[in-house]
C-alpha cells in the first residue's frame, strides 16, 4: 500500500498529542474504577501486528480502553495503536476525535493501511455479536463465524497477537442479544442497513434497571478487568505458505478460549475479581 493511500485512510489522521491527552484522562478510570491489569504487554512484537481481542462490556466496551492505556504506557505515542470500531461510532459528532486518537472504521482497507504503516492494529472479530453475549456466557469466545481478521493478517504477512480479557461482561447483567425482538418489531432489516447489526440487546444495570439497546443508558459497575496478552502467532511458520483461513481461526479461538478459561477459574467473585 502506497504512502498516499495510507494518508487518505483513517490511519493518516492519528494525532499523538491528542491521543496522549485522552489516554491521560482515561487512565484514572481504568486503573482506579476498573482496577485494570494488563499482563504480557511486552508480547507485542516490534513490527506491525494484528492484535485480536475478545469484546465485552456492551456499548462502552471498557476492554478497549484498558488495553490502550497499557499499550501507550509501554510503547509511547510515536507508535500508534489503531483500533477497528463499529460503523455506528462514526455516525456521531465524535467521529473526527476518534480517528485522531487511532480509533478507525472497521474496514479491511483501514486495517491494511494501519499494518502497512508498521503499526499495531487491534480488532475485535466478535463485534456487536460478542459484546452483548449473555453474562452466563461471559467467559466464552464468540466471534460469530467471522474470519476476516485472519485473511487480513495473511495478506499483510503479519503475526496475530491474541489478547484475552475478563471482567467487562460483569459491568452489567447482559440478558440477551435480542435478535428475536429486533425481528419481531420489524427492525432487523433497518438495523442491518444503518448499522450492520440486527441485534436489540436487553440488559439490566444501575441505576435504571432494565434497558433495551441503550434506553435508558445504565452506568457500568466497577468490575475488575484483567487482560492477558499472548505471544504472537506466526501464521506461515505454523500453518505453512498456503494457510487455510478456517484452520487459523480455529487455532486462534482455541488458544484464546484456553486462556479465558484459566482467567475465569481464577476469578473468585463477579465484579470483585
Amino acid at each position: 500500500m502506497s504512502d498516499a493511500a495510507i494518508e487518505k485512510s483513517d490511519v493518516g489522521r492519528y494525532d499523538p498529542g491528542l491521543t496522549e491527552t485522552i489516554v491521560g484522562l482515561t487512565r484514572p478510570i481504568v486503573k482506579t474504577y476498573f482496577r485494570s491489569e494488563v499482563r504480557g504487554i511486552d508480547n507485542i512484537p516490534a513490527g506491525p501486528c494484528l492484535v485480536v481481542g475478545n469484546h465485552s462490556g456492551g456499548l462502552l466496551t471498557p476492554d478497549m480502553s484498558v488495553f490502550a492505556v497499557a499499550y501507550y504506557d509501554e510503547y509511547g505515542y510515536d507508535r500508534p495503536l489503531y483500533t477497528l470500531a463499529h460503523d455506528l461510532l462514526f455516525d456521531t459528532p465524535a467521529a473526527a476525535l476518534l480517528r485522531r486518537t487511532g480509533v478507525i472504521r472497521a474496514t479491511r482497507e483501514n486495517a491494511a493501511a494501519g499494518l502497512a504503516a508498521g503499526a499495531a492494529v487491534m480488532v475485535f472479530p466478535g463485534g456487536d455479536h460478542e459484546v452483548y453475549r449473555s453474562t452466563l456466557r461471559r467467559n466464552k469466545i464468540a466471534f460469530g463465524g467471522r474470519t476476516g481478521y485472519v485473511s487480513t493478517a495473511i495478506e499483510a504477512g503479519v503475526p496475530i497477537v491474541p489478547a484475552v480479557s475478563v471482567g467487562a461482561q460483569e459491568t452489567q447483567l447482559f440478558l440477551a442479544r435480542g435478535e428475536w425482538l429486533s425481528r419481531r418489531l420489524g427492525l432487523a432489516k433497518l438495523s442491518r442497513k444503518v448499522g450492520r447489526s440486527d441485534i436489540l440487546p436487553i440488559t439490566f444495570g444501575f441505576p435504571f434497571g432494565l434497558s433495551i439497546f441503550t434506553i435508558p443508558l445504565n452506568m457500568p459497575l466497577p468490575s475488575k478487568i484483567v487482560t492477558q496478552v499472548l505471544p504472537p502467532i506466526d501464521i506461515a511458520a505454523r500453518f505453512g505458505k498456503d494457510p487455510d483461513v478456517h484452520d487459523v481461526d480455529r487455532y486462534v479461538r482455541w488458544v484464546m478460549q484456553s486462556v479465558l478459561d484459566t482467567l475465569g477459574r481464577r476469578r473468585r467473585l463477579p465484579i470483585f475479581g
